[in-house]
């Protein structure tokens, strides 16, 4: 038994049709998750425009703002007043803020504003938050200054309006560094500690969609707002799952953790200037501006007049979008629907056995071997990037977020259709095609039995694929011989049973690629083999009848002549620029420096300064990564020089006064061997202690920073367990190459990579810490 879910007369025209179908499916997908239109200055006063806020952006956000600037004081200080003009209560907490990672210990000096308005008759407090600092390399346009802007636009549209809860507006710095400002507002700060619904707005990206991404558990009531109150809603549960599985955090991480519900929203597209010189005014995207804006006016209206206790539930929605509509449902109802798609399945495997359409063993078979097109889809997709990497290295400092990388991920999409092929074709006529559509079915359902098991949002975009589709191949074989005109009802069913699968998956492997990049390619080719799994009646219908196998053959060529285009296409220029790294290094112990990259392959301009892999000049425990590249470098007279003095030692900790001698910005000490804690004080300010787990990978294995270092410097405590005596580097770091003697700027085209220590005059001096 190895027989069709259906036959057609004109297969080929009735496949055509079904693929134009569901590619109008998909286009259509797309067009309904777009952004909005910016909105001009001479919008009404209610009403959130991105030109007015664009003018806030004009003003502080046109340099970089890192932790402990100038740019940044200056931003505060704009900022603030801007509030207080608003008729906002405004306060600056100044604290330090601390976070760990393995091996490190990250402090700051961090100045949040916080600005509060009281309400009529409150039911809580609704806190809207962003953070105004950037990265050290751009101005940090969308990262995050559009979403402060969209806070001080908002604060304005609501002039006049009597809200019923407290509202607090959040400008946290230090996020770039450890969430450091957001840290120190939930552990010290009175309004940090009481809670709240938080909206949190960050951007991964300079265009596309204001995506909500993220919420707190228990979010049924929250959802229920978003998706009634905004206009334009945009995200769906699968986000928030998969962030959960990714290691990057946001404001919002802290917050949640220390008991305050809410959402959290971003917009991801134009990822490759994200953190780079280009997150600038002049790449982002107004649309992007005004959807941030209108959904933080929206849910701060809704949430502002609500009564709050009334949003809080005990379990979660799934929700998820379709054709412009916001579908949401209790996730109560993810294994009765879970359930449903594996009956739905069993049923039509039941009926094709019935049909004697295929037997037991070859479904079997089938459904077990369907694993291989989805790994070899990924594997495939990833084998991809590794010969993109080694054809252009630079590719590698851009973790996969390339400028135009349409071409690619075409050709990661022809790669996953070859995957498919290459399991179909041979096994089809030993198995048949019912044996393998049927047992491809298997897949989705059974990955949206263990999504409703570990990840319950992300059940529905394999489940409610898996279960349409079957009562789609349901239909077709009910409908099989039962009249003239069955073929076209059968071809009907299968493609109206498909709809849902390509309404979802194609939708999720895009937002893969904009989050993920081609470096986890594989994530989208795995999606879009499900979807291919569950297509599998429509792609027969397309199968030649003869030499069927010049259609992999196709395939691959395809794929291949799709990697010369994207790097014709993806080549660097002044509007795409190149990222490259490079640092200067003096040890002032010696006075010997060295220019350093981590570039793979520098480019020409790196090449100036560096010529080699010998990093034996390089200060003790300075070096991270076995690859690096080094050059001599001059003097620099007049850099700021850490000082490290020891104030005592009580057992395995030993307590440090650290200053830099002049207005470096941050500090770094390496040790040489583990550390288990660390606790950071400054003048004024109440200390910090956490716990160090792990260690430093390919440096030293103890770290702790402090960035945004006082004039006066900071005390720092070490606990080294088992060391009498242990070696310390102090790492003084100064923003920008232009005070290096010879150092001639970037060309246009490129600009600085996004590795923490690029473009930094560091400093350093080692100390022999002694026993006690």
């Amino acid at each position: 038994m190895t027989g069709k879910l259906f036959d057609v007369p004109r297969r080929a025209l009735a496949g055509l049709c079904a693929l134009l179908a569901l590619a109008g499916v998909i286009m259509l997908s797309a067009m309904a998750d777009s952004t909005m239109q910016p909105l001009p200055a001479s919008a009404p006063d209610g009403e959130f425009s991105a030109e007015r806020a664009l003018r806030h952006l004009e003003r502080f956000a046109t340099e970089p703002r890192p932790i402990g600037s100038r740019a940044g004081e200056r931003a505060r200080d704009y900022l603030a007043g801007q509030l207080r003009a608003a008729g906002l209560d405004v306060r600056v907490q100044r604290a330090v803020g601390a976070n760990t990672s393995a091996g490190l210990a990250s402090f700051g000096q961090v100045d949040n504003i916080v600005a509060t308005a009281k309400g009529s008759d409150p039911t809580g407090t609704v806190v809207l938050a962003a953070h105004y600092d950037s990265a050290a390399m751009g101005p940090g346009a969308s990262d995050d200054a559009a979403a402060v802007a969209a806070m001080l636009e908002t604060v304005r549209a609501l002039k006049g309006t009597a809200l019923r809860n407290d509202l607090v507006l959040l400008m946290s710095d230090g996020e770039e560094d450890g969430v450091l400002g957001a840290e120190a507002f939930v552990r010290e700060h009175p309004l940090g500690r009481a809670g709240g619904v938080l909206l949190n707005w960050e951007a991964r990206g300079v265009s596309g969609p204001s995506l909500m991404f993220q919420t707190s558990r228990n979010n049924a009531g929250l959802v229920e707002t978003f998706a009634s109150a905004v206009p334009h809603p945009r995200g769906d549960s699968t986000l928030g799952e998969l962030y959960r599985l990714l290691p990057n955090n946001t404001d919002f991480t802290p917050m949640a953790e220390s008991g305050f519900t809410g959402m959290n929203f971003a917009y991801i597209e134009g990822s490759s200037r994200y953190h780079t010189a280009d997150d600038s005014l002049a790449h982002l995207d107004r649309g992007s501006l005004q959807h941030h804006g209108s959904n933080m006016l929206a849910l701060t209206r809704a949430l502002g007049g609500a009564d709050l206790g009334a949003l809080a539930a005990d379990h979660d929605l799934t929700y998820f979008r379709i054709f412009g509509t916001m579908v949401t449902y209790p996730n109560a109802l993810v294994w009765p629907l879970a359930g449903l798609a594996a009956a739905a399945v069993a049923g039509l495997a039941a009926l094709a056995r019935r049909r004697r359409l295929l037997s037991l063993p070859r479904l079997a078979l089938a459904a077990v071997s369907g694993v291989v097109p989805l790994l070899l889809a990924a594997a495939l997709a990833q084998g991809l990037w590794e010969v993109l990497v080694a054809w252009r290295p630079a590719y590698d400092g851009m973790g996969g977020l390339l400028h135009r990388p349409q071409a690619f991920q075409a050709a990661v999409v022809v790669l996953a259709a070859l995957a498919l092929l290459c399991w179909y074709l041979p096994l089809r006529r030993r198995l048949g095609p019912a044996a393998l559509a049927v047992g491809a079915l298997a897949w989705p359902a059974a990955l949206g039995l263990l999504c409703a098991q570990v990840a319950p949002g992300m059940s529905y975009v394999l489940t409610l694929p898996a279960l349409f589709c079957a009562l789609g191949g349901t239909a077709a074989v009910l409908l099989r011989g039962t009249a003239r005109q069955a073929a076209a009802f059968q071809v009907t069913a299968v493609t109206l049973g498909a709809v849902m699968a390509a309404a979802l998956l194609p939708a999720l492997a895009r937002t893969a690629f904009d989050g993920m990049g081609l470096a986890l390619g594989g994530v989208p080719a795995l999606v879009l083999a499900v979807f291919g799994l569950t297509v599998l009646p429509i792609v027969e219908l397309c199968l030649p009848e003869r030499r069927q196998s010049l259609v992999p053959l196709a395939a691959a060529g395809l794929a291949v002549l799709l990697v010369p285009i994207g790097l014709a296409r993806d080549g660097f220029d002044p509007a795409h620029p190149l990222r490259t790294h490079l640092a200067y290094v003096m040890d002032a112990d010696t006075r010997t420096a060295s220019w350093v990259s981590a570039d793979p392959e520098p480019p020409a301009w790196t090449r100036r300064y560096v010529s080699g892999h010998d990093t034996t000049p390089l200060p003790p425990g300075y070096a991270r990564g076995t690859s690096l590249w080094a050059g001599r470098a001059p003097a620099a007279p007049g850099a700021a020089e850490p000082r490290v003095t020891v104030l005592g030692r009580d057992g395995d900790t030993v307590r440090l006064h650290v200053t830099t001698g002049r207005a470096a910005r941050s500090v770094t000490l390496r040790v040489e061997r583990p550390i288990a804690a660390a606790t950071a004080a400054a003048d004024g300010m109440t200390p910090v202690s956490v716990d160090v787990t792990g260690v430093r990978a390919n440096t030293w294995p103890g770290e702790v920073r402090f960035r945004g270092l006082p004039g006066t410097g900071a005390e720092i405590s070490l606990r080294v367990p088992g060391a009498d005596r242990f070696r310390l580097t102090a790492v003084a770091e100064t923003d920008g190459l232009q005070r290096v003697p010879g150092f001639v700027p970037r060309p246009k085209g490129v600009v600085a990579a996004t590795r923490e220590d690029g473009d930094l005059v560091a400093v350093t001096r080692t100390y022999e810490i002694g026993a006690r």
